[in-house]
C-alpha cells in the first residue's frame, strides 16, 4: 500500500477547475482531502513534496489504444511514465488479457488496464486490412484467422456472452467501409450491427465503434451507438452527422494523430515529437523509427483538415470530444504514452480547444464517457492517480510532457524517484 502523501504548494486542476494554489492529501492509495491553501502533514511518515511553480493534474486517460506483451513492458510501462495512467484498450486477443491485468494490478510502473476485449469482428473485415497491410507473417494470418466471424443473432449473443465472461469494460464494433481509404474491408451488415448494440446494450455494456469515412459514421450512429472511436477523414462534415451525434448523445473520440499517418500528413510533427528530448528518453530505438513512419492507408481523397474541421463542428455543437490517441504496435506514426501529448496539443492547434477544454477532454470527460468512475479527477475518495508538471498547462498545453513525478493509486513511479521534496 502507498505511504501518505502530501503535495502542496501546487496549482492544482481537478479535472475540471483549477486551484491557482493549494495542497492535496493522500492516504491508502485515495485522494483524502483536496485544499485551497496549504495542508499540514497528518503525522511524522508523512511524505511532503512542495513544488510551487508546478500543476497536478488528473492522471491521463488514453481513450483508445492496442496493447501488446513484451519484456520491455513497451505499453503500460511506457504510458505511465508519459503520465498516462489508465489505457482503455479497443481490441485484445483474449488470450493476454490475464497478463495485462496482472501486470496493471501488480506493477507499480504500470499503468492501469481497461480493454474491449476481442473486438466485434467479421471475416475479411476491420482491423484485418491493417494488420495484414503491414504484416503478412503465418502467425499473424493464423492468428487473424481465429477471430469471431459474427453473422446472426446468435452468434452476437455468443459474442457478449463471451465478453461478459472476459469482464470487457465496453464493446467495440468495427464498421470500415473503406470510403477515403486504400483498402476495402468486408463490412458488417447494417441489422448485425443492431444486434451487437442492442444485446451489449441489455447486458449493461457500453457499446463504442470504429469508423473513419462519413457514411459510416452516420450508419453506426443511426444504430444507437454510445461512440466513435475515430472520426473521419474522406469527406468534409455535414450538418447531417452533427444531428445524428446529437440525436444520439454520442461522444467521438477523434485519434487525430492517427488519421494524420493514416494520410500521412502528421510525418512533420511526427517526426519533432520523437526528437522531443523530454520523449525521446522514454522511447526505444524502434519506438522512433515508428513513430517517424506513417500508416499510408488513406486515397487520395481523404484529408486531415476533414477530421479537424469535423471535430471542431462537433464541439461547437456541444458534443463531448473526449481523448484517445490509437497507439498501437503496428500503428505508425504513434507512441504508447507520448501521442496521447500530441493529441492533447493538436485539439488545441487545430481544432479550437483552449488547454483546459483539451485537459477536460484527456481525464474527467473520458472517464465520464467510458464509465471509469473511480478516476479522472483530483477528488475526494478517487483513485490518486497524479500528474506533476513543471509549469502552467492551463496556459500551454505543450507543457504536458514537462512531467516531474507520477503517481498510480498513490505510489511515485520508479521513474521519477528523484523527485526532491
Amino acid at each position: 500500500m502507498s505511504q501518505t502523501l502530501l503535495i502542496k504548494d501546487i496549482r492544482i486542476f481537478d479535472g475540471e477547475n483549477e486551484i491557482p494554489s493549494g495542497s492535496v492529501l493522500v492516504e491508502n492509495g485515495l485522494v483524502k482531502q483536496v485544499s485551497r491553501g496549504s495542508l499540514n502533514a497528518p503525522d511524522a511518515s508523512t511524505v511532503v513534496i512542495s513544488k510551487p511553480g508546478h500543476t497536478l493534474i488528473p492522471g491521463i486517460i488514453d481513450g483508445h489504444i492496442h496493447a501488446h506483451i513484451d519484456e520491455q513492458n513497451t505499453v503500460l510501462g511506457q504510458a505511465l511514465k508519459f503520465g498516462v495512467t489508465t489505457v482503455c484498450d479497443m481490441h485484445q486477443e483474449v488470450e493476454n488479457l490475464a497478463e495485462l491485468r496482472s501486470r496493471a494490478l501488480n506493477d507499480p510502473n504500470s499503468a492501469d488496464f481497461k480493454t474491449a476485449s476481442q473486438s466485434a469482428t467479421v471475416s475479411g473485415g476491420w482491423p484485418t486490412a491493417i494488420i495484414t497491410a503491414h504484416d503478412k507473417s503465418e502467425e499473424t494470418l493464423a492468428r487473424v484467422a481465429t477471430w469471431p466471424d459474427l453473422k446472426n443473432r446468435a452468434d452476437v449473443e455468443a459474442f457478449i456472452r463471451d465478453r461478459v465472461e472476459d469482464k470487457a469494460d465496453y464493446i467495440k464494433l468495427m464498421h470500415e467501409d473503406g470510403n477515403g481509404l486504400s483498402v476495402k474491408p468486408n463490412l458488417p451488415s447494417l441489422e448485425l450491427q443492431k444486434d451487437i448494440i442492442d444485446v451489449a446494450h441489455q447486458n449493461g455494456l457500453l457499446t463504442v465503434a470504429h469508423a473513419t469515412s462519413l457514411q459510416g459514421t452516420l450508419q453506426i450512429l443511426r444504430l444507437g451507438i454510445d461512440g466513435l472511436t475515430h472520426t473521419f477523414c474522406d469527406q468534409p462534415p455535414t450538418q447531417e452527422v452533427i444531428d445524428a451525434y446529437l440525436a444520439n448523445n454520442a461522444h467521438c473520440n477523434p485519434t487525430l494523430v492517427a488519421i494524420a499517418s493514416l494520410t500521412t500528413e502528421g510525418q512533420r510533427e511526427q517526426e519533432r515529437y520523437s526528437n522531443d528530448p523530454r520523449a525521446s528518453k522514454f522511447l526505444n530505438s524502434q519506438g522512433k523509427q515508428n513513430l517517424c513512419k506513417c500508416m499510408a492507408l488513406a486515397n487520395d481523397e481523404s484529408k486531415v483538415e476533414y477530421a479537424y474541421q469535423t471535430v471542431r463542428k462537433l464541439k461547437a455543437a456541444g458534443i463531448d470530444i473526449i481523448m484517445g490517441s490509437d497507439s498501437a504496435g503496428p500503428a505508425l506514426g504513434t507512441a504508447f504514452g507520448l501521442s496521447a501529448h500530441q493529441e492533447l496539443a493538436t485539439l488545441v492547434a487545430k481544432c479550437d480547444f483552449t488547454p483546459k477544454e483539451a485537459l477536460i477532454a484527456g481525464t474527467s470527460l473520458v472517464a465520464k464517457r467510458l464509465r471509469l468512475k473511480d478516476r479522472g479527477r483530483i477528488a475526494e475518495g478517487l483513485r490518486a492517480d497524479l500528474v506533476l508538471i513543471e509549469g502552467n498547462p492551463l496556459e500551454d498545453i505543450d507543457r504536458t510532457l514537462d512531467i516531474r513525478g507520477v503517481w498510480k493509486q498513490g505510489t511515485l513511479c520508479s521513474t521519477y524517484s528523484g523527485l526532491a521534496a
